[in-house]
């Protein structure tokens, strides 16, 4: 038996992950043609994500990373957002595309996306693997989206439960959550 499975049940597999993210790949460079793409991915939870992702553009493209929490170890946001770790370069006169794993009330996103505006890049764009709708409290575009999912709590695949499972190469539930 595998480590984590007497705590998560699989709900979207590895092949059906990976396929949809080439397909975000193939949009997000047919978009950004003749562009200088930034891909600036939101720690912890998107690395695995847009490391994928970035390999499926075909395109010359520069990565940052943003550490933010909003969660501090719980399974429920705490609606305070913070900057963990900025990003190393100027953002001023790029094309964004901010790489999230999950928006759920899309606070996060939202303080994410105003702090970025205020440094003048050329464009923000949001991409994101997860959408839950049901918990949204702010509207948020999400100009790329992997899968809109039921307001469960997953992790796998960057996202965790207390640090753990992020390792899992596919989104899962908590079992008993």
């Amino acid at each position: 038996m595998q480590f984590h499975e007497r705590e998560v049940a699989v709900l979207i597999g590895e092949e059906a992950l990976q396929a949809r993210i080439r397909a975000l790949g193939v949009e997000i460079a047919r978009d950004y043609q003749g562009k200088e793409l930034t891909v600036l991915a939101v720690l912890k939870g998107a690395v695995f994500f847009a490391t994928d992702l970035a390999r499926s553009v075909d395109l010359p493209l520069t990565m940052d990373f943003l550490g933010v929490s909003s969660y501090q170890g719980g399974t429920e946001t705490t609606g305070e957002v913070r900057i963990t770790s900025d990003v190393t370069k100027p953002m001023a006169g790029k094309d964004i595309l901010v790489v999230e794993d999950i928006i759920d009330t899309g606070l996060t996103m939202k303080f994410l996306l105003e702090n970025l505006r205020a440094r003048q890049p050329a464009s923000v764009k949001v991409c994101t693997l997860l959408e839950k709708p049901t918990r949204a409290r702010t509207k948020i575009e999400i100009d790329y989206k992997g899968f809109v999912i039921e307001d469960k709590f997953v992790v796998g695949y960057g996202l965790d439960f207390a640090d753990r499972f992020r390792n899992l190469p596919f989104i899962g539930v908590m079992k008993g959550r």
